[in-house]
């Protein structure tokens, strides 16, 4: 039997609650730590515990990172999806599971293999029988795929760091359930690990937390936040880091961090820290953004800078609270009443959610204004591959603020809202500096900042601050180009989607297709994205959501000759996005527009 190495699929069946996500996550760091080519994808309920969760582990020597078009090897240890799980299952499948949950496996199409996980688990520990029995399918696994027991070993001491008795237990649960599986299965399996090469410095990290210390690295003065899913744990990892980072001098730390009453009250913290000179954030999801929508508003209009990130999850309404979309791209960009516009923020990896979360404190003090960071929970709360992040080497870019009686001496006809340099960013001074005025206005203004009801007044204000804000295109992250020299179709994509595109390409490619992408990184659009379009004779705007926002955006704002060009291939169902199920409805699309 020929072996299929490093490419295959398992999905994990527990309940949520049952201490699974550390057996998961050692088989992830296991495997990685032999170099090869991991993703993993937690699929958890919104509750506490009780409810079905499932972990989808996929190994790929190609770097594939979406969730397989298949399962290959079920585990199942839940009761209550136990049939479901089963039934879903292709003929082949490999199907791990506990004994002791005494429910038939009529599947003679696959192969069953059965382990007493919890009868197992409780000879080492009664108390403790019901977490570590996910111990021992990593052991089941560790046999079949041949996975290194000094990687596990590492992996266990990763997961319980400094706890050394449960080091030792689960250690032990593993290697009985490796043994188990050795003298009980008699099966060889067709899956395999093979070890890789891995660079010494690569990790793994979850994207909120590369959000987390990329804000502290560019200089948070203070985190309000509201606890909402999948945004949480990016406020959480900013608390843990902050004693170890924004130390200053005097032993005090640099950071404030205020758990608001709720999202409105935590944007109204960070306006007032941007308005007095600070670097304010705060982090959200969909249902933030809404409640926060009059304070985004004050933040453009009275032009104070600040940064909020929205971790996108499914919704309307609750929608999926613990799913993931793209959904909230349209809100961010245009959020609150009236003609509003900001700057969003794209990552599509977790070097950039390092990066992106340093630039943002720039880019709204350069521009003074709000800038979102937009994430997803794919993103945000899964765990992926870096090398290490670079450390901003720039000065930071605190914008046009006059610090000194001299500086604004030496101002012609100086005022909060004037337009001096022709690009539509004023000048502005501070409090607690000595220097007047301090104006900042939500309502009607003048260049002065002066109350104004003046029609023209008004008009020129908002031409100006769509000047500012247009302005800003270039000076944002360039879209990441992927350009082939025969490609006549276009794809332009954003954010998480970047983990799927390698593989959708591959599988466009194996049709017959030659295609070039456009990774989106910010809005306003990079005038790179118009030269891309109208390189190409069709251009497929690809994205997690259902009424293709980013494809309505671009069809707002490009020219007019550009558009009937552009197809949308929107579709989300909550799951981070499987490559086969993007790729063919490109193809759908693609035909029926020849």
């Amino acid at each position: 039997m020929s072996r299929i190495i490093n490419d295959f699929t398992i999905n994990v069946a527990t309940a949520n609650g049952t201490g699974s996500q550390s057996s998961n996550l050692i088989i992830l760091h296991s495997m990685f730590e032999m170099g090869v080519p991991v993703s993993g994808k937690n699929l958890f309920p919104s509750n506490i515990s009780g409810l079905p969760t499932w972990f989808i582990i996929r190994a790929s020597d190609k770097g594939y990172q979406a969730p397989g078009d298949e399962t290959n090897i079920q585990i199942m240890m839940n009761k209550d999806t136990w049939s479901k799980d089963l039934d879903s299952l292709k003929p082949g499948t490999i199907v791990v599971y506990n004994e002791d949950a005494k429910l038939p496996v009529e599947r003679d199409d696959c192969v069953c293999l059965g382990m007493p996980m919890t009868k197992m688990a409780r000879g080492i520990n009664p108390k403790l029988a019901r977490l570590m029995a996910n111990m021992y399918y990593v052991g089941g696994l560790a046999h079949l795929l041949g996975i290194d027991e000094k990687a596990i070993e590492k992996a266990v001491e990763q997961q319980f760091r400094g706890k050394e008795k449960a080091i030792e237990l689960n250690n032990r649960a593993i290697s009985e359930g490796r043994s188990y599986a050795a003298e009980n299965w008699g099966f060889e399996c067709q899956f395999a690990v093979e070890a890789r090469d891995k660079p010494s410095e690569t990790f793994l990290i979850e994207g909120n937390e590369a959000v987390a210390l990329g804000s502290i690295y560019g200089g948070i003065n203070m985190l309000s936040w509201y606890p909402i899913t999948p945004s949480s744990s990016l406020a959480e990892s900013v608390i843990s880091w902050i004693p170890k980072l924004k130390e200053g001098e005097d032993g005090g730390l640099t950071c404030a961090v205020v758990q608001a009453e709720d999202e409105l009250a935590a944007a109204g913290m960070v306006l007032g820290a941007g308005w007095a000179g600070g670097r304010g954030m705060t982090c959200t999801s969909g249902p933030g953004i809404s409640l926060m929508s009059e304070f985004i508003g004050l933040f453009y209009f009275s032009e104070v800078p600040g940064v909020i990130w929205d971790i996108n999850r499914t919704g309307p309404s609750t929608g999926l609270p613990t799913r993931t979309q793209q959904g909230d791209l349209s809100m961010c960009y245009e959020a609150s009443h009236g003609d509003t516009q900001h700057i969003v923020l794209i990552p599509g990896t977790v070097d950039e959610c390092f990066e992106f979360g340093w630039r943002a404190f720039d880019y709204a003090e350069r521009f003074q204004t709000l800038v979102f960071g937009f994430g997803d929970l794919d993103l945000g709360m899964n765990r992926w591959s870096t090398s290490g992040f670079d450390y901003p080497s720039e000065k930071m870019d605190r914008g046009k603020v006059i610090r000194t009686q001299e500086e604004l001496d030496a101002m012609v006809n100086f005022g909060r809202y004037r337009d001096v340099d022709g690009d539509g960013i004023a000048y502005r001074t501070l409090p607690g500096s000595g220097l007047a005025p301090i104006l900042y206005r939500g309502t009607g203004h003048d260049e002065d900042g002066i109350y104004s009801e003046d029609p023209q007044v008004y008009h020129a204000t908002m031409e100006r601050l769509r000047r500012k804000i247009d302005g800003a295109r270039d000076a944002l992250p360039a879209p990441i180009l992927r350009e082939e020299e025969d490609g006549d179709v276009g794809i332009i994509f954003y954010g998480s989607m970047e983990n799927t595109i390698v593989e959708i390409d591959d599988i466009l490619e194996d049709s017959g297709l030659s295609v070039s992408t456009c990774r989106v990184r910010a809005l306003p659009y990079h005038s790179e994205v118009e030269d891309f379009i109208d390189r190409h004779d069709r251009v497929i705007v690809l994205e997690i959501n259902r009424d293709g926002q980013l494809y309505g955006i671009l069809r707002k704002e490009l020219p007019a000759n550009l558009i009937p060009k552009m197809h949308s291939v929107a579709y989300s169902d909550g799951m981070p996005p499987r490559a086969r199920e993007y790729a063919e409805r490109i193809i759908q699309v693609l035909e029926a527009s020849e």
